[in-house]
């Protein structure tokens, strides 16, 4: 895949998004009954399966070409002064969590007092709490350990012009740490998704879609300004 065929992916991949956004927000919450439940659980899975699709879609394009997905020239450069290795900074996740989580705690605190239960994100458990913890400090040493990668690869820069062979080694190796920054990414949405219960999982997964629509308009707004 060019890097011209992804830039189309990724436009009409954000445009579902979109979508998606929409039915999440509609969704009822927090759900009376158990059809209403399962229709929760449904909707976190299509929107799973979207990201799924993007980042399988982008494993393929980063062994192509990982240098133009590095660069990224689809993204504003909003978005693109915001990355980490190709993408969002995985514990980015657990900050949204945490915010979200004391905005609506916050709205919340006169219910919370009388004992009403919101079911909502600013109604996590102690161990919800916990849980969330120790995930991010075990995705905090991953993001370092891929840090590290990349740093590694940038320091051999200068053996990059000993060879065609050698180079095409050096890109090789450069795709792989873009996957496995991606890998992590997935699999931290997944694991903070799958400590939630289906209420909580739509609340997070909207403030994500938001943050990322937000980034990325105010990103384009941005760059039309520059280009005038």
């Amino acid at each position: 895949m060019s890097s011209f065929s992804f830039a189309g992916f990724y436009e009409s991949w954000f445009d579902h998004l979109q979508h998606l956004l929409h039915q999440l927000s509609a969704a009822t919450r927090p759900p009376k009954t158990a059809e209403e439940n399962h229709k929760l659980l449904i909707l976190i899975d299509k929107v799973m399966a979207h990201y799924d699709d993007y980042y399988r879609t982008k494993s393929v394009a980063a062994q192509n070409d990982p240098l133009q997905m590095l660069v990224s020239p689809w993204a504003t450069t909003l978005e693109r002064s915001l990355h980490w290795i190709a993408g969002w900074r995985p514990t980015i996740a657990f900050h949204l969590v945490y915010t979200e989580s004391s905005v609506l705690f916050e709205s919340h605190i006169i219910d919370i007092l009388r004992g009403v239960r919101t079911g909502d994100l600013g109604d996590l458990s102690p161990s919800q709490f916990r849980r969330v913890s120790q995930l991010q400090c075990d995705t905090v040493k991953e993001e370092n350990a891929i840090t590290e990668e990349l740093s590694e690869w940038q320091d051999s820069g200068s053996e990059m012009i000993e060879g065609v062979a050698e180079m095409e080694e050096k890109m090789e190796v450069l795709g792989k740490i873009i996957t496995k920054a991606d890998d992590l990414r997935l699999r931290t949405l997944k694991s903070v998704v799958g400590l939630l219960t289906p209420q909580q999982a739509v609340d997070f997964l909207i403030a994500s879609a938001e943050l990322l629509s937000g980034i990325r308009s105010w990103g384009i707004n941005h760059d039309r300004r520059r280009s005038r």
